[in-house]
């Protein structure tokens, strides 16, 4: 799930990244290739695409700085859930 996840994210940051091969450890506010307005479409993202809800207390940068904080996100948010 992990690679699904990275994957996915790589495709919706390489919409707006363009030209530019980024590793998924890259700080994606730190490279100036994303603006604020990027931050809550990648929110939207997790919420909508990777059905991920995203409270306000887990609205900080580190959630969402690189392809890899956003899989490590979802999988505590994914282990925090309980099973249905």
């Amino acid at each position: 799930m992990d690679d699904a996840i990275k994957s996915a994210t790589r495709e919706f940051v390489g919409k707006y990244v363009r030209n530019r091969e980024l590793a998924d450890s890259d700080d994606l506010f730190a490279s100036g290739f994303v603006n604020s307005l990027f931050v809550m479409q990648l929110v939207m993202f997790v919420e909508s695409e990777l059905s991920t809800p995203v409270a306000d207390e887990d609205l900080q940068m580190d959630n969402f700085r690189s392809v890899d904080a956003v899989a490590a996100f979802v999988a505590r948010k994914a282990a925090a859930t309980p099973a249905a």
